[in-house]
């Protein structure tokens, strides 16, 4: 049910954009925010986890291309200082970037799970595959590429460690006010569900990266919960956007 909100208590009336990715995707995406929206959005950082990198034996090659579906899993990869296959499958322009900048010769499936599953089936790679992933993952990317045929070893390279929320986050939440919450991931989704005040008011707006993030976020507290059209930041811009587009005037 719908929330009556408050005045947005600055001058500007900017609306606050939680963001509980970690920090530097966090910062990145409030950038690309500013630079999207201006004054219309106050971007807060709210992280809820932070990267912790592994130190896993690597397994025994040889190995036709590494997949990564995060850009920690890249620098992951890059930490453990083995010699790996340069073709690396990404899940898409971001990851494929920070793959980019390492060395790899990405190709981006430019969307989810499956969209990279599809990509490493049209482009069949002779020889195994290594997935270097972090311990939590949504999609089962590789046993989807066992079952289809594709030797594939997983290598977990970082776990995100859950973080509280900073003391800002915690107040703005229990304020009457409107505020748009983007939601990259399940985790995500259930890590903010945990954090939520008991006392919150806050009217919240959800931007879901894909459906399986709307299915987490199901039972956050909201008053509109928006997929984005596509599963990247881009993607995620125009769905925030739209939903201030929908707002009410203040």
């Amino acid at each position: 049910m719908a929330r009556q909100s408050e005045p947005l208590p600055d001058a500007d009336h900017a609306v606050p954009v939680l963001l509980t990715r970690p920090r530097e995707q966090g910062e990145s995406f409030a950038r690309k925010l500013t630079r999207r929206l201006g004054s219309r959005v106050r971007p807060v950082i709210a992280p809820l986890m932070s990267p912790e990198y592994l130190s896993p034996p690597a397994p025994e090659g040889p190995f036709a291309a590494v997949i990564f579906t995060s850009a920690h899993g890249v620098e992951g990869a890059v930490r453990l200082g083995v010699e790996l296959p340069r073709l690396a499958y990404c899940v898409g322009r971001s990851t494929a970037a920070a793959a980019t900048r390492a060395g790899f010769e990405a190709r981006s499936a430019n969307g989810n799970a499956e969209d990279l599953v599809a990509a490493v089936r049209k482009q069949a790679p002779n020889g195994r595959l290594l997935y270097i992933r972090g311990v939590d993952t949504s999609g089962d990317v590789a046993n989807t590429l066992i079952n289809q045929g594709f030797q594939t070893v997983s290598l977990q390279v970082y776990l995100q460690k859950p973080i509280p929320f900073l003391r800002e986050s915690t107040d703005l939440l229990c304020q009457t006010v409107p505020v748009v919450l983007p939601l990259f991931s399940p985790r995500s989704a259930l890590l903010f569900r945990d954090a939520l005040p008991s006392d919150a008011r806050a009217d919240l707006h959800i931007v879901a990266m894909s459906e399986a993030v709307a299915q987490a976020a199901a039972d956050i507290p909201h008053s509109a919960l928006m997929v984005a059209r596509n599963p990247d930041a881009p993607g995620m811009l125009d769905a925030v956007e739209s939903l201030l587009a929908a707002l009410p005037s203040p």
